[in-house]
């Protein structure tokens, strides 16, 4: 099965060299995906309002940490997934970990 595991943390520069630690988590077999995101400045949220469509600049929430990247693990249980987001936790400086099973996809597109 597969887990996203949703990373929280402090605003950085997200171009800058990942660190060994976690980058030897992400070198994990169990890592089917990752991917850095830019600070949340960067993002567009569209929204719907009455039939029409609102684009606003900036994240959908202001907080204090924000999105700054997911991971796609396999694992078989969500203990599994527990172990991967611990060992990445413990290879960073603060922040929060989101674990989430990821839905099955039915589309196969072409």
């Amino acid at each position: 099965m597969q887990y996203a595991l949703l990373i929280y943390g402090r605003p950085t520069d997200p171009t800058g060299p990942i660190s060994s630690g976690i980058a030897a988590v992400l070198d994990q077999p169990s890592v089917s995906g990752w991917a850095r995101l830019h600070v949340d400045g960067s993002a567009t949220t569209l929204r719907a309002d009455q039939g029409k469509t609102l684009l606003t600049d900036g994240p959908f929430v202001d907080s204090k940490e924000y999105l700054a990247g997911l991971i796609i693990v396999e694992a078989d249980n969500l203990d599994g997934a527990l172990a991967v987001a611990q060992q990445f936790q413990d290879a960073r400086d603060g922040g929060a970990i989101e674990v989430r099973p990821v839905v099955e996809s039915l589309f196969r597109g072409a």
